[in-house]
């Protein structure tokens, strides 16, 4: 009998049925979520219900206030979504403070780029005006990136944010500061630290990026005057090499390596000058290959001919009480004085000729070497990058990182040159040199009066607001230093990946005392005072307290707003007393964002320390440390207990994204085009704690894997269409089916907890569809189809299946809820309707126990691997046409274990099993399809059509 004339019995069968679309339509969804949110005003109503419960405290880091979000932050804050969302879905009370850093450069340098617009010079403004605009100008870009965030979805206290900018936030950053000041772990000195003249400032690594650039690379002969150890070496020439000449004209000695072996040569120069030289054995051959020089004859009348052009060879401690002068010696004062030989341990023969110019205005190991030997910076180049106009060599002349001024025709060389001091000079060296992250500019080591910080300086007594004296001795230790403090508390926090212990810890071990000041106009004010004579900053806790009490009145403009004498009162004299006027290091304003947003009280919900901190791995070297040395020196310990660093997006080709490259991936575009969950969906997918990836090919990836989760949701909406509790079948009735779903169901929780505890999202997302596609839509919906569609309401099989598909819905959705935010509430409310009802106000789904049942799991397993080689066997039969579904298929095949011939043919969705033979046999069924069910089983009556079990459901 035909299809065509057989009885149409559809309206006879229990198809799915639910208004849940199959299309999403997230772009015009998604923000009607948002709206029912807010009208519920669902962030505090979540606090509200929370309330007693176990409290998880992840404190977001301030992302800057200066642009549009980027895919860097949406892929930061979904993650930091996913941690509050799940330790909510545990039962806690997850709190979440979103932020934003408004100080410093980015924010000062964009404002300054709209003056140089308009050929205004910021100089010319009035700085409480400039600071005006600047605040202004973060406010904005506050209120854009905030929408932006919200429409991912991110559940948190948007309505009341914290800024750094924010008066109370800038009187607690000031606070902090003076907590240091009191605990006299802060002192103003001479340092070279990074400076950018085109800033104009001092940067913080964590400002600077490194870039590779090509620079010239010089060797210059300082003439030997004194040698009381070796005295042959007097009228030679001590050969330096460098890659930065602009620091020649502020050299003060000469460092040699105590252990290395130095070469006396002879040498004759293009214009026939011989000239002797000092340089290392090891560099002797490179040395030869960049100067202007070739080998000496020695020969002399009467002189036998030699080749040798070595005239003696030293160990480096032969040169202790060597001098030399200054090939600009001619210009008098400066450039006249001695240049000592200095022995520094590191000096090397990795390059260059052995012998290192000191210049301590411009060097850290320079500086230390000199200081060490009573020799002092000169502070020769201005801020701006020039020298000094009252300096006798290129006085007002530079800027000094200006490649020709720096090359082998500019000034310095040229001088050189004429000074017969510069034996070789090309502009081909590359390598890797330090960059302002914001201006792209080059920049400097620069000597200045700064403040820092000591990294090794004991920590005496009792540090300020620690909890209990017993809290300072085991968090510290008795005179532990801010570097060991640290050291210990890096040891002691949870970091996940494990490897950011040991990224941190290098830096920390060895990084230099921290710089905190900044010679800007927009931050907090470093609010200290100064005598004039004695140089020692004034300690007064009631002048304190002033300070504190007017930035937290009127902000950071009360610092220079304020006369001093109102703040130093009558116990003080004004004119006795420099007020400062630098202003904080950015990174100390984030560093203390513990302190005003955990512990002021603005935040009740909030609380001290931080359960986790999560950002990109860079901030290894900022935020994460800036905050554990800022908590470290005022608490004695980190202010967090755990940290979650991630990687960063790249291209799908695997490059750095830049706007040159025109490779950005925009996360608002994406958004209008895809739905916020599908971009979700892939920043939890990705292998986010390493570097990742991201494009139009694996977006696409990620749609197509949202919508076999959808998919997942609709057809169980559609098979619990009118389920009510009547229908609900205890686990112990179930069918064997049915018990694998709730012990795959158990096994699949404790694994998704597992993740959570470990914030392993991406197996905790990869789990999930994995379960939906492989376990659900290809095994067991596929199954159950039959028994579902067409079995009777009362058959206790399709009882137990949706009383399954019911515990697999509330399962499933409280699970994707963190992660499809939108798709989870609109699939709930699809069942359960509710003006203020909500997915994300329910706990982790009761799991029983019980259900868990590893002998019936490894059945199932190879009860499924069975399934798949009948099915793989069955389809070239389906390819040929043969056999058009698998319906009308007879398996023959050894007998599987555990399952009887029938059920496996249920089971394969086959029309008959046969257990016997060796191998895999298919034919093709003689049996009639049933009308109804379509099924071949052998018991269709030709009167009705239809099969018993469909003939026993009609009647």
């Amino acid at each position: 009998m035909s299809d065509d004339t057989r009885k149409d019995y559809r309206d006879t069968v229990f198809l799915p049925k639910t208004d849940f679309p199959m299309k999403a339509g997230l772009a015009d969804a998604e923000p009607k979520w948002l709206a029912r949110w807010q009208g519920l005003d669902f962030y505090k109503r979540l606090r509200a219900e929370r309330k007693g419960r176990e409290k998880f405290v992840l404190h977001d880091g301030p992302p800057y206030a200066n642009g549009d979000m980027h895919i860097g932050h949406a892929l930061n804050h979904v993650l930091k979504d996913m941690v509050v969302r799940t330790q909510t879905l545990l039962g806690k009370d997850a709190p979440y403070v979103p932020g934003w850093d408004c100080h410093g450069l980015p924010i000062e340098w964009k404002v300054e780029e709209e003056y140089r617009k308009k050929g205004k010079n910021k100089d010319e403004v009035d700085p409480k005006a400039f600071r005006a605009e600047c605040r202004a100008y973060a406010q904005n870009w506050v209120n854009r990136q905030r929408e932006q965030l919200k429409r991912l979805g991110i559940n948190g206290d948007w309505d009341n944010p914290y800024l750094t900018m924010d008066f109370q936030a800038e009187s607690i950053i000031v606070a902090e500061l003076l907590k240091v000041a009191e605990s006299g772990q802060l002192y103003r000195g001479a340092k070279p630290v990074m400076w950018s003249p085109v800033e104009k400032t001092a940067l913080a690594e964590a400002e600077v990026e490194y870039e590779d650039i090509v620079s010239t690379q010089v060797d210059v002969a300082f003439e030997i005057t004194e040698a009381p150890n070796a005295p042959e070496l007097v009228g030679a020439h001590a050969v330096i090499w460098t890659t930065t000449p602009w620091t020649i004209p502020v050299n003060q000695a000469i460092a040699y390596g105590p252990d290395i072996t130095y070469n006396h040569l002879e040498y004759e120069r293009t214009s026939g000058e011989r000239i002797r030289v000092l340089i290392a054995s090891d560099l002797q051959t490179e040395f030869e290959k960049r100067a202007d020089v070739r080998i000496a004859d020695f020969v002399g009348p009467g002189d036998p001919i030699s080749t040798t052009r070595l005239i003696n060879y030293y160990r480096g401690s032969d040169l202790e009480g060597t001098v030399a002068r200054h090939p600009m010696h001619h210009l008098g004062g400066f450039f006249a004085k001695p240049r000592p030989f200095l022995p520094g341990d590191f000096v090397t023969t990795d390059s260059g000729t052995g012998l290192v110019h000191m210049a301590p205005d411009h060097g850290e190991d320079d500086f230390l070497l000199c200081k060490a030997h009573g020799i002092d910076p000169v502070f020769a180049v201005e801020g701006d990058g020039r020298y000094r106009a009252d300096w006798a060599w290129l006085g007002g002349q530079g800027s000094v990182i200006n490649p020709k001024f720096n090359g082998p025709e500019g000034p310095i060389c040229s001088d050189l040159k004429a000074a017969g001091g510069l034996l070789a000079a090309s502009a081909d060296y590359s390598h890797s040199y330090p960059h302002s992250w914001r201006s792209k500019a080059k920049v400097i080591f620069r000597c200045t009066p700064q403040w820092f910080v000591p990294m090794d300086k004991p920590i005496d007594g009792q540090i300020p607001l620690c909890k209990t004296e017993a809290d300072i001795r085991s968090a510290q230790g008795e005179g532990r230093t801010l570097r060991e403090t640290a050291m210990a508390e890096i040891e002691r926090v949870r970091w996940v990946p494990e490897r950011g212990a040991n990224r941190i810890g290098a830096m920390v071990s060895g990084r230099p005392d921290w710089v905190l000041s900044r010679q800007r106009a927009w931050g907090v004010p470093i609010t200290l005072f100064v005598h004039r004579k004695t140089g020692e900053y004034l300690v007064d806790a009631e002048v304190n307290a002033r300070i504190v009490a007017a930035v937290r009145a009127e902000g950071v403009d009360a610092w220079t707003g304020t006369d001093p004498q109102v703040f130093l009162g009558d116990a003080y004299k004004a004119d006795d007393y420099e007020r400062i006027g630098d202003i904080l290091d950015v990174w100390f304003d984030s560093g203390c964002t513990h302190a005003f947003v955990l512990e002021s009280g603005r935040w009740p919900d909030l609380r001290w320390p931080a359960d986790l901190y999560l950002e990109g791995s860079d901030q290894h070297r900022g935020w994460f440390q800036s905050s554990l040395l800022q908590s470290c020196v005022t608490r004695g310990r980190a202010p967090y207990d755990a940290v979650v660093t991630h990687g960063f997006t790249l291209d799908a080709s695997g490059r750095k994204m830049s706007k040159s490259l025109g490779n950005t991936i925009d996360p608002n575009k994406v958004i209008g085009e895809s739905g916020a969950d599908v971009l979700r969906l892939w920043a939890v997918n990705v292998d986010w704690r390493e570097d990742h990836r991201i494009g139009p090919e694996i977006m696409r990836g990620m749609t197509d894997a949202y919508r076999k989760v959808r998919n997942t949701f609709r057809y169980l909406l559609g098979a619990l269409d009118g389920f009510d509790e009547a229908e609900r079948i205890a686990a112990s009735e179930m069918p064997e089916l049915e018990r694998w779903v709730l012990h795959r169901l158990a096994e699949l929780g404790d694994e998704l907890r597992q993740c959570v505890n470990d914030y392993d999202f991406t197996r905790y997302v990869t789990a999930l569809q994995a379960f939906c596609v492989h376990d659900l839509s290809a095994f067991y919906f596929d199954v159950r189809k039959d028994s579902l569609y067409c079995d009777a309401v009362t058959s206790a099989k399709r009882r137990a299946c949706r009383t399954v598909m019911d515990t697999l819905f509330h399962a499933l959705t409280r699970w994707f809820a963190p992660v499809l935010v939108f798709t989870a509430e609109e699939a709930w409310q699809a069942r359960f309707p509710s003006e203020d009802g909500s997915v994300h106000l329910l706990d982790w789904p009761e799991i029983d126990a019980a259900w868990l049942d590893a002998a019936l799991g490894e059945k199932w397993a190879t009860i499924r691997a069975a399934r798949e080689s009948v099915t793989e066997a069955i389809e070239p039969f389906r390819r040929e046409k043969t056999i058009r579904s698998s319906n009308e298929a007879v398996v023959r095949l050894p007998e599987v274990a555990g399952i009887s011939a029938a059920d496996f043919a249920e089971v394969s969705i086959v029309s008959a099993v046969e257990y016997g033979g060796d191998s895999t046999v298919i034919t093709r069924t003689e049996a009639e399809k049933c009308a109804r069910c379509w099924r071949h089983t052998g018991d269709v009556d030709p009167a009705t059509e239809l099969c018993v079990r469909c003939d026993e459901v009609l009647a």
